[in-house]
């Protein structure tokens, strides 16, 4: 009997749509607690093709949410380890590991090879970026969130909005699961969503999970959700762009208070002071903090006093 018996069975995938899937080529990026269950239910839906992108290694603080690793695996590089295991979980796939961050120098090749795009790092530069690209090439891009006991999955960009549009602005600070904790099941069950909504969009299914949010709180034990099909994309994006892209004649502003500035040529400006900014004519400006977020909020406050260009660089990606 076939392994792919139990949903093949299912009037909505059949032969047809299991040979599909054979066909697929999906880009996971992140190998972390949520790429974890995605990366398991796709392989072991006999997607064809996987290519999973994630620069970090296994550590032990992270296997209460990471059960695809083991003890022995510890300091190896995430996206080795988690071909090594889906190899054995199933060696119809074919899985290609890169062992590098996202972004935005390298994710339009990685996301134009694709045929659908998950996005598991769980950080704003990598979300962001990964949207603005989808957007542009018309990519469907499922994305999540999840932190503490609560977390949420969306499908977008394809024919959906990006998720600029339904989130134009950013919190001021940001947690992580290295500050606020997370539960493992929690990860793992938003994890499965995003592999589901991915297997749903490459079979075809109705309704679409492009332009649907749904959350979950386990602190609480409620669920929600909404379409989003209608919302209206912002007229000027701040766009992220990767250290390789500045240029000479940028004007170079380091965000963070905690560290020297990130390149000799940039000024070390704190964010409450950004609308001081008086840049030259024709210069495009580029703010830069470790993750994105001062930068995202900075830049929008900039943006409003001043009419030039303004790019985004996450340091820590």
């Amino acid at each position: 009997m076939s392994r792919y018996a139990r949903q093949m069975i299912l009037p909505q995938v059949g032969e047809q749509g299991q040979a599909r899937l054979a066909g697929a080529h999906a880009l996971v990026v992140g190998a972390g607690g949520l790429g974890v269950p995605v990366l398991q239910y796709l392989a072991g839906a006999g997607l064809g093709r996987i290519t999973l992108v994630d620069g970090d290694r296994v550590e032990e603080s992270n296997l209460h949410r990471q059960p695809l690793y083991r003890m022995d695996q510890i300091g190896q590089p995430k996206v080795e380890a988690a071909a090594t295991a889906l190899a054995a979980l199933n060696p119809d796939v074919t899985l290609t590991p890169r062992i590098e961050w996202l972004d935005p120098a390298n994710a339009p090749k990685l996301v134009a090879d694709a045929d659908v795009v998950l996005d598991c790092a769980d950080t704003f530069a990598a979300s962001l970026t990964l949207s603005d690209i989808c957007h542009a090439q018309g990519k469907p891009l499922i994305t999540a969130s999840a932190l503490a006991m609560a977390g949420y999955v969306m499908g977008c960009c394809g024919p959906a909005p990006s998720l600029r549009a339904i989130f134009p602005d950013l919190p001021e600070r940001g947690a992580t699961c290295a500050t606020a904790g997370v539960m493992g099941p929690m990860v793992a069950a938003i994890g499965a969503m995003q592999a589901q909504m991915a297997l749903s969009v490459l079979l075809g299914l109705e309704p679409s999970p492009l332009g649907r949010l749904i959350s979950l709180d386990a602190a609480n034990w409620r669920t929600g959700g909404f379409r989003f099909d209608k919302a209206t994309e912002p007229a000027t994006p701040l766009p992220f762009i990767a250290a390789s892209q500045t240029r000479a004649d940028d004007l170079l502003i380091d965000l963070r208070t905690e560290a020297a500035p990130f390149s000799p040529h940039a000024r070390h400006i704190p964010p409450e002071a950004i609308t001081s900014l008086t840049p030259p004519p024709g210069t495009r400006v580029v703010l830069a903090c470790a993750t994105g977020l001062r930068a995202h909020n900075a830049g929008q406050r900039l943006q409003a006093e001043w009419p030039g260009s303004i790019a985004l660089l996450a340091l820590n990606t």
